[in-house]
């Protein structure tokens, strides 16, 4: 049987965390449902040949390059034509994230995946930007290695219309025992479990 945790103080919580044990309970039920929902099928083997490949085919981008995709992504997101954003989010990877998404029966809102440079390989819905590079859910991941998780304030998502806390976390290659990539998922606040 399951007990579903509920945000019943969340305008507290909203105004800048003032009780620490409410802060301490959704960033425990956060980490507890990432590390039971989430990172058992992020590690499966076609995730990780998807996130090794675009490695493989990234590491030759200067960081110019990088910018330059990262600003045509920012410039199709109202265009009619999207060549950036569409091999993205049209993937096979991705469409497993919106199926992880529906199976969650509402829990995660939001889901990507990015490289070893912070460059989104999977994404279950459309990011304001491709390159996660410079902001903490990839350099307090990634950056810090194998095991890192970075746990974001509780905030109102304009997209799902929901309450949620972004989850972030470095992703292991299991052969070689090395950080590949990381993962967001943003979980609706008031639906953990």
């Amino acid at each position: 049987m399951h007990t579903t945790f509920k945000l019943f103080a969340l305008p507290a919580l909203l105004a800048g965390l003032a009780a620490p044990a409410l802060a301490t309970d959704y960033q425990s039920s956060a980490t507890q449902y990432v590390k039971d929902h989430v990172e058992t099928w992020v590690g499966a083997p076609e995730i990780l040949a998807v996130i090794r490949a675009q490695n493989e085919a990234n590491a030759v981008l200067s960081q110019a390059q990088i910018d330059s995709l990262d600003t045509a992504w920012r410039a199709e997101i109202d265009a009619p034509n999207k060549p950036t954003i569409t091999p993205i989010l049209s993937n096979p990877t991705s469409d497993l994230l919106r199926s992880k998404m529906d199976e969650s029966n509402g829990v995660i809102v939001e889901a990507f995946l990015m490289d070893n440079r912070g460059l989104n390989v999977a994404t279950a819905g459309l990011t304001s930007d491709y390159w996660q590079g410079d902001e903490a859910k990839f350099t307090e991941t990634f950056g810090k290695g194998a095991g890192a998780m970075q746990i974001g304030e509780v905030e109102f998502d304009e997209s799902s219309q929901t309450y949620s806390v972004q989850v972030s976390f470095t992703i292991v290659d299991a052969d070689t025992a090395t950080p590949i990539g990381a993962m967001t998922v943003a979980l609706n606040a008031e639906a953990l479990e």
